[in-house]
């Protein structure tokens, strides 16, 4: 009975420790009592413009998201460029206005004063052949309607670009720990194929589920809060914080 006692105080420590620790870090810094919607949003410089940029290019990124929030959870979109084009393609889903939004934002904007990481970057050939692909999916995104959108478990921004990510699995992209949503059933089964295609998933609706893939890991969803390890790249996964290791960007 001891030795159950501490796996389980073992295991909520693992889950609420990170947690606590990214709160603190979100309640002394300024954003805790920043204006978020005057927060900054003007381009992180991430992105090469468009116009100095001739090849076709994908990204996807994620940066924390808004108020409280972000002491948990990311918020991810997807961008690209045909080669030649002279601007680029921005889609967030959100919870206003219409679902998918459509340059709604600057590209490689600041979510509401954070800065965006890269989980994901292609450029030339293998982004040009990888774009009607992305258009493809996003056109038949299950979730597309007015009050669909759910920030929890999801459908939310990440279990769009889950989606699309599951569609075009020659990306090799995942998403961080962080990115709440993800694991919500977008394909509408309990259990299917890791968005990378290269394991399995089981969900019960995104509240709670395990995902074991060759790029994923192994990962355990608690409530959205995700345990894992990460062996090809090696890391860990805790809640609040993220990977900790070697990234898992693919670029």
């Amino acid at each position: 009975m001891k030795r159950w006692k501490m796996i389980l105080t073992l295991f909520l420590a693992l889950l609420l420790v990170p947690i606590g620790i990214s709160a603190a870090s979100y309640f002394l810094s300024s954003r805790a009592s920043a204006n978020w919607w005057a927060a900054d949003r003007s381009s992180a410089g991430v992105l090469p413009p468009a116009a100095t940029h001739p090849h076709a290019a994908v990204r996807i990124y994620a940066a924390r998201t808004v108020r409280w929030r972000g002491i948990v959870a990311v918020h991810s979109w997807i961008v690209f460029k045909e080669q030649g084009a002279q601007r680029y393609s921005r889609y967030d889903y959100t919870a206003w206005g219409e679902p998918i939004r459509v340059n709604g934002f600057i590209a490689d904007g600041r979510w509401f004063g954070q800065t965006p990481e890269t989980v994901f970057s292609a450029d030339g050939a293998h982004a040009a052949q990888l774009i009607p692909k992305i258009r493809a999916a996003i056109d038949a995104y299950k979730y597309r309607n007015l009050g669909d959108y759910r920030a929890w478990p999801g459908p939310n921004s990440n279990t769009f670009v889950a989606a699309i990510i599951a569609a075009v699995p020659e990306m090799n992209a995942v998403l961080p720990p962080t990115a709440i949503g993800k694991d919500f059933p977008y394909d509408g089964g309990w259990l299917g194929r890791t968005a990378s295609g290269t394991g399995w998933r089981a969900t019960l609706g995104g509240y709670a589920g395990i995902t074991i893939g060759w790029l994923e890991g192994i990962e355990l969803n608690i409530l959205g809060a995700v345990l894992g390890i990460d062996i090809r790249r090696p890391a860990i996964k805790i809640p609040g914080i993220g990977r900790l290791g070697v990234s898992a960007a693919v670029t």
